[in-house]
């Protein structure tokens, strides 16, 4: 199982979609690995820069809704993993990227805009943290001198592909 929590990036944008995660021109690429520098840096959003410390330094991102539209593309997990970044928070996510998520055996943790309110309320504080407690199904988001604790829910598929670190790890195991 991949390790969970750390600092947190917040993007502030409802429908990020797929081609802002990972650019298409950088879709022949034979190596997860070279996806890495180009994560998000097509992305715009006021305040954002794709070549900061914030982004290089991220374990967590927390969003708004329809994260991951766009094409169907499995680039768009594989730049998060190799950066290090195994957790997404947000409203809701497109289909495809969510299941890649977790086929790629990270989270991507849904929760309601009042939640996602909450917890953006951080969202001007450093060095916002978060550590994810997987077993009980909760995560305390801290910085400012301020915690927001929240649970979450995941099908037990799906946490199955979280524990065995994704779908061909968890297909190895059982077939």
């Amino acid at each position: 199982m991949k390790d969970f929590g750390g600092p947190v990036i917040f993007l502030d944008r409802s429908d990020i979609n797929t081609d802002e995660i990972i650019p298409a021109r950088y879709l022949t690429e034979v190596k997860k690995e070279a996806l890495a520098p180009h994560l998000l840096e097509d992305l715009e959003i006021d305040g954002f820069d794709p070549k900061g410390d914030k982004l290089k330094n991220a374990k967590v991102v927390v969003s708004r809704a329809n994260f991951g539209c766009g094409s169907s593309r499995e680039h768009a997990p594989w730049s998060f993993e190799v950066n290090d970044i195994t957790v997404v928070v947000a409203e809701n996510f497109a289909r495809i990227f969510r299941q890649n998520m977790f086929n790629c055996g990270m989270m991507a943790i849904e929760l309601s805009k009042a939640d996602i309110d909450r917890i953006f309320e951080l969202a001007g504080c450093s060095d916002v943290e978060c550590k994810i407690d997987f077993a009980a199904k909760k995560m305390v988001f801290t910085g400012g001198g301020k915690t927001v604790e929240q649970s979450y829910e995941l099908s037990e598929f799906d946490a199955s592909l979280v524990e065995a670190g994704g779908w061909v790890e968890f297909a190895d195991s059982r077939y």
